[in-house]
């Protein structure tokens, strides 16, 4: 699939310095939404473009700024669409019917494990796993998670993810001379999953830091 979409990016980018972040809120929300869709091919040319001036403002760190939080309000966007219909029509519908809403029976399987062992944290981390960070919105909903914590949490994971991504591409349109969209989305790819390891550190880092003040907290009165 990545192949296949990254070779219609040059077509795409011609419609980027008008509507560059309706289209980067558009496909971040189908991403984080039940349908398979890379984000990788969304937010590297988004921060390659951003560095080189060819978004809405032609300002590199205005635009790449701009990118990052279109980029998270369209992975709410599509988050909320699976929390609010797993929370409408619940896990047995889900089970019968999640053909239709792409959703292997394996996969919702792991999802809400993940969440029944995790729960809160579940949320966040997930956002930066691949393959999971679409899925675990499934289960929030379907435990009727309260929705500010969902928010909080999802944007938290989301955030961090899109910013990444981001600055991946941003550095590429500094760095790189004159690529292909297609060559761009797979060196930014291969950049990151080379560097997952120090993203998950830091990640862990946070949820240990995360679980000591929350103890730290509910010992006092």
């Amino acid at each position: 699939m990545l192949d296949m979409l990254a070779s219609h990016l040059d077509q795409i980018a011609a419609y980027a310095p008008v509507w560059g972040f309706a289209l980067i809120f558009f496909f971040m929300a189908v991403e984080s939404s039940f349908i398979p869709f890379p984000s990788e091919i969304v937010m590297i040319p988004a921060g390659f473009m951003a560095a080189r001036g060819e978004l809405t403002f032609h300002a590199a760190y205005p635009d790449l700024c701009v990118s990052i939080l279109v980029g998270l309000a369209g992975s709410l966007a599509g988050a909320y669409v699976n929390y609010f219909l797993s929370l409408w029509l619940g896990e047995p519908f889900l089970r019968r019917h999640g053909k239709w809403f792409f959703l292997k029976p394996a996969a919702l399987d792991r999802a809400v494990e993940l969440f029944n062992r995790y729960g809160n944290l579940a949320t966040f981390v997930c956002r930066l796993l691949p393959a999971i960070r679409q899925l675990i919105s499934i289960p929030a909903g379907i435990a009727k998670m309260p929705l500010g914590s969902f928010t909080f949490f999802t944007g938290l994971g989301a955030g961090i993810w899109t910013a990444i991504l981001a600055a991946v591409g941003f550095w590429l349109g500094r760095t790189a001379g004159d690529i292909s969209y297609a060559e761009l989305v797979h060196r930014g790819k291969a950049f990151i999953d080379g560097n997952l390891i120090w993203v998950l550190t830091a990640v862990a880092m946070l949820v240990v830091v995360h679980v000591l003040v929350s103890k730290f907290v509910m010992k006092g009165k």
